[in-house]
C-alpha cells in the first residue's frame, strides 16, 4: 500500500537487464558491436520514453532518478537564463528535491516565489498569473502531489505561458504523476520534465528528464561526458533499459491500468469512510485526484504508530511526505493545505499500484479499524474533541 515511496520491479523489468549486466556489458560510446548494442537499447529506451508523453527520443535524457532531473531543468535553466532574469515560481507543496534546489538559487542571488494553495492542494493558476514579473524565467509544478494526491491544472498554466510573449520556462516534475495520470508535452505547453523509474516498477537509480529542443540550459554537474552532454558520466544502461521495459509496460493497456487503480482508490476510501470515524480527507476527490493515492489524517493517533501496527499486520503505508518519513515535525504540505498540526501528524498514504488487488484492499479494510480504535483506547487525545 506505499507505491508511492517506490515499487518492486516488475519481472519483466529485471528479465528485461540481466543481458545489460553480463552478455551485453558494452559501454554505448564505443563503436564496436557491444558498445553498439549497449547504444541501441539506450535509444530504444529513449523512443519508449517519448512516446509515452509525446516528444521526440532526442529530448530524453537519462538521469540517476527525478531527484537529479529536477535539480538539472531547475539550475540550469536559471544558470543559462540569468541575463533574462532572476526570478523563479514555484508552490509550496512541491516535493523537496524541488524545494532544496530553489533554496539554493535563493543563495545565489535568484527570487523564488513559493506559491500558496488552497485546502485541497490546488494552486490558483490566476494568482501564478498575476506572480508573473518581467524577471521571470522558470515555473515549476508538479502535475501530481506525491502526498495527497492533487492532479494541478497543468495544461491551464502551460496555455497561459505559451499565450505571452516573452518565454517563460515551464517544468513539471511528474514523478508522482507518470504511469498515473496522461501527460502530453505538447498539448500542455512543457518544457521540462522529470521522471522516475522506481515509482513504476522499474529500478532505482535511475530517471529521465526531457527537454525541449533549443531550451537554453547548462549542466549542473562536469566530467567525463558519453551519450549525453548535459549528464556526464557512463551510462547506467542496465537501468535506462529496465526504465524503457518499465515504461512499455506501464503504457501498454494504460487506461486499463488506470481505470483498475481508480476503482480500488475508491473501494479504500469508501471503506474507511464507513468504517472508521472522526477522520479528515487530505486532498480532492474524484477526477481531480491521482487514481493511486488516498491519504487521510486519524484524529487522536499518531501516524508512526498506525504505520507501526499496519506493517505488524502486513501492511506498508507512509506516513508525512515521502521523502520525510523520518522526521517528527508535521509534514509541509499539510501544513500548507491548512491542516492542524496536531491532526496532520495522524495522516496516513496510502498508494496504489496496477498490481494491487480487491483483495488487499479489503483485508486492509479489515486490519486499519481494529489498529485505529486501538491506538484511540490508550491516547490521552479524544478525538471528537479535536
Amino acid at each position: 500500500m506505499d507505491n508511492g515511496t517506490t515499487t518492486p520491479v516488475a519481472r519483466e523489468v529485471l528479465d528485461a537487464m540481466l543481458p545489460y549486466f553480463t552478455e551485453r556489458f558494452g559501454h554505448p560510446i564505443f563503436v564496436y558491436s557491444l558498445g553498439q548494442e549497449a547504444a541501441d537499447a539506450v535509444e530504444k529506451s529513449q523512443a519508449t520514453v517519448a512516446r509515452t508523453i509525446n516528444t521526440r527520443p532526442n529530448e530524453i535524457i537519462f538521469t540517476s532518478g527525478a531527484t537529479e532531473a529536477n535539480d538539472l531543468a531547475i539550475r540550469g535553466v536559471a544558470h543559462a537564463n540569468r541575463k533574462r532574469g532572476n526570478h523563479i515560481i514555484t508552490t509550496k507543496i512541491e516535493n523537496p528535491s524541488v524545494l532544496r534546489v530553489c533554496g539554493q538559487l535563493e543563495k545565489e542571488g535568484f527570487k523564488v516565489d513559493y506559491l500558496p494553495v488552497d485546502n485541497q492542494g490546488f494552486v490558483d493558476v490566476g494568482g501564478l498569473e498575476k506572480a508573473i514579473t518581467d524577471e521571470t524565467i522558470l515555473i515549476s509544478v508538479a502535475n501530481v502531489s506525491d502526498e495527497i494526491g492533487t492532479i494541478q491544472p497543468v495544461e491551464e498554466i502551460g496555455k497561459i505561458l505559451r499565450e505571452r510573449e516573452r518565454k517563460i520556462f515551464f517544468h513539471v516534475n511528474a514523478a508522482a504523476g507518470y504511469a498515473r495520470v496522461p501527460i502530453d508535452v505538447e498539448r500542455m505547453g512543457i518544457d521540462l520534465m522529470s521522471l522516475s523509474a522506481h515509482k513504476i516498477h522499474g529500478p532505482k537509480g535511475v530517471g529521465a528528464i526531457y527537454i525541449r529542443k533549443d531550451t537554453p540550459i547548462e549542466p549542473t554537474a562536469y566530467g567525463y561526458i558519453s551519450l549525453f552532454p548535459l549528464k556526464p558520466g557512463t551510462e547506467n544502461v542496465p537501468g535506462i533499459v529496465g526504465f524503457g521495459k518499465a515504461a512499455e509496460l506501464a503504457f501498454d493497456g494504460f487506461e486499463q491500468h488506470i481505470d483498475h487503480m481508480r476503482k480500488l482508490r475508491d473501494r479504500l476510501m469508501e471503506g474507511i469512510e464507513e468504517r472508521v470515524p472522526h477522520i479528515v480527507l487530505n486532498g480532492p476527490r474524484g477526477d481531480k485526484r491521482s487514481p493511486a493515492n488516498v491519504n487521510y489524517s486519524f484524529k487522536g493517533v499518531e501516524g508512526e504508530s498506525v504505520l507501526l501496527h499496519l506493517d505488524l499486520n502486513g501492511i506498508s503505508v507512509a506516513t508525512g511526505s515521502a521523502c520525510s518519513t523520518r522526521k517528527l515535525e508535521p509534514s509541509h504540505v499539510m501544513t500548507a493545505i491548512g491542516v492542524k498540526p496536531e491532526i496532520a501528524h495522524g495522516s496516513i498514504r496510502f498508494t496504489l499500484s496496477r498490481y494491487n488487488t480487491a483483495e488487499e484492499i479489503d483485508y486492509t479494510l479489515e486490519v486499519i479499524p481494529r489498529v485505529i480504535e486501538n491506538l484511540r483506547r490508550i491516547s490521552p487525545v479524544k478525538p471528537e474533541e479535536m
